[in-house]
């Protein structure tokens, strides 16, 4: 460990090498002088950690060669030692930050020591508890910082915290990158980066090095660097380097040379703030990216959507032509060829009799595309769904019977009430057990099955038939799509607008066995 160096300021020499022996004999690093001005100097160019000061010599007041050891190295601890030990020194001496007061004669060498132990105790304590003090508000400066996304704003935000907290007019933050040097944000006077070499050389040197530092113009220090703050009107100035995410920063703080110079609590203070800042700093980067990326991938979900909604309406404009086009073809040759002269009455009335139930497969197929569009806007009510299902299988029980298929129910005793529209949801399962039917045309069994489920109710409707092949399981439910010859491919679109609009699901669910199985579930709403 580094020992406690003290500078010994007394213009009579045996009180100076007086001081000196004692000091030396307890392992301190002392330098003593008997002349102020010499001392003055040395305070400049070297670093103490106690001035120990005669207040009353003929050339230079003590309290001067306090005054400017305070600008120098302001975190230097005082004891000053007089002979004329009076009430109004006592008060100048506590007014210019003084750490002790020793009275001459000493009247043995353990009141010296004891009175620098305490000095360097005190001076430390002080600065603890400014540290302290000047700590406490980082915490509102640190909510404020990581509450600003805006990368521009929390730039100023940062500048102003370091004016406000660090009690100086100039700052500024540089950012380093491939040797190169700009600076992102600044107010005040900022360092001529690019267009003066030291400055430049000094935020390189700063940010290679990766360690905080105070400069001073007046004081311990590079006569360059010193020449550069006097030339600003600096009087001291903080550099904090910052390395986050592979981003390098500098931070920059700056004092007038009229106030006064930065201490050691201002460089901790800085440093703790230059953290935080970065921090934020990074947030902000990162909540950019964030939102760049969602803006991305909005816009591609925006333009699938369009391009969905483009293609569903080619399908839907092309299955309509197709659906429409070929009664319409039918009637047209029917209406061509009843009109012949030579054509007998029965002839004639057979094709009006196509001719007509071709117009009523049209007006159905057109029906059943508004029902696609609009299910319709009935009254929801209270319903029991058993009853409502095991009205729709009693009446497509003899038209199942024909086909020798056989129904198998797996049924509750009771369900809970659900708000539906009574008509639509019967119309769901007449669709889901018709469609049953057509894909058993030589017989079979289908099973019905339901029960109470996350706050509604699950249906399925599973049969033995040959079941829908895999590249079609996809199309199902798209309007005009069937399996079956004949049909006309809305029931199952239709059906899933109806569950869909009444906030449930309906699904062809895969399962091991053979046949088709669509599982529907309803919500049980509300009221």
């Amino acid at each position: 460990m580094k020992p406690i160096s003290i500078l010994v300021v007394d213009d009579e020499p045996g009180i100076a090498s007086l001081c000196k022996r004692i000091l030396d004999r307890s392992s301190y690093e002392v330098t003593a002088l008997t002349d102020p001005s010499i001392a003055i100097n040395y305070l400049q160019q070297n670093r103490y950690d106690l001035l120990l000061v005669d207040i009353r010599m003929p050339e230079v007041d003590g309290f001067d060669v306090i005054s400017r050891a305070k600008i120098a190295q302001p975190e230097i601890a005082v004891l000053v030692m007089t002979g004329f030990g009076t009430v109004e020194t006592a008060i100048r001496a506590l007014r210019q930050g003084v750490d002790g007061l020793l009275l001459k004669p000493f009247e043995n060498h353990g009141e010296l020591l004891e009175s620098v132990r305490q000095a360097l105790i005190d001076n430390q304590r002080k600065r603890d508890t400014a540290r302290v003090q000047a700590l406490r508000p980082l915490f509102n400066v640190t909510e404020s910082l990581f509450a600003e996304t805006d990368l521009n704003k929390l730039l100023d935000l940062i500048l102003s915290a370091i004016r406000e907290h660090l009690h100086c007019t100039h700052a500024a933050i540089f950012q380093v990158k491939e040797r190169q040097v700009a600076a992102i944000a600044q107010v005040g006077k900022p360092l001529p980066v690019g267009e003066n070499a030291t400055a430049t050389n000094l935020i390189y040197q700063v940010n290679d090095d990766g360690n905080p530092f105070i400069i001073h113009a007046a004081g311990p220090g590079e006569q360059e660097t010193q020449a550069l703050l006097s030339e600003l009107g600096l009087g001291s100035a903080i550099l904090i380097p910052i390395v986050r995410s592979n981003i390098r920063n500098v931070l920059v703080a700056g004092r007038d040379a009229s106030v006064s110079q930065f201490r050691g609590a201002d460089l901790e203070l800085f440093f703790v703030l230059a953290r935080q800042a970065i921090v934020a700093m990074e947030n902000a980067r990162l909540y950019a990216d964030l939102r760049e990326y969602v803006r991305r991938v909005e816009e591609s979900q925006q333009a699938l959507l369009r391009a969905e909604k483009m293609a569903a309406a080619g399908r839907l404009t092309a299955s309509i032509a197709h659906e429409v086009n070929n009664p319409l073809q039918s009637v047209q040759n029917c209406l061509h060829l009843a009109g012949r002269e030579d054509l007998p009455a029965e002839k004639r009335k057979e094709y009006f009799d196509l001719a007509r139930a071709e117009l009523d497969r049209l007006m159905k197929t057109m029906q059943r595309m508004l029902d696609f569009y609009r299910p319709g806007a009935s009254r929801v009510e209270e319903v029991d769904i058993l009853e409502l299902l095991n009205h729709v299988i009693n009446l497509t029980s003899q038209q199942l019977g024909q086909r020798n298929i056989r129904i198998v129910t797996d049924l509750p005793e009771s369900l809970p009430l659900i708000y539906v529209v009574s008509g639509q949801i019967q119309q769901i399962f007449f669709n889901l057990i018709l469609n049953a039917l057509d894909a058993m045309p030589t017989g079979g069994e289908l099973k019905i099955s339901a029960r109470s489920k996350n706050r509604g109710i699950e249906l399925v409707f599973a049969d033995n038939g040959p079941g829908i092949p895999e590249p079609q399981r996809n199309n199902i439910f798209e309007p005009f799509f069937s399996t079956k010859d004949g049909g006309t491919g809305l029931g199952l679109t239709v059906s899933y607008n109806i569950v869909t609009a009444h906030g449930g699901t309906l699904d062809l669910v895969d399962r091991k066995e053979p046949g088709a199985c669509f599982r529907l579930f309803l919500p049980s709403g509300s009221n």
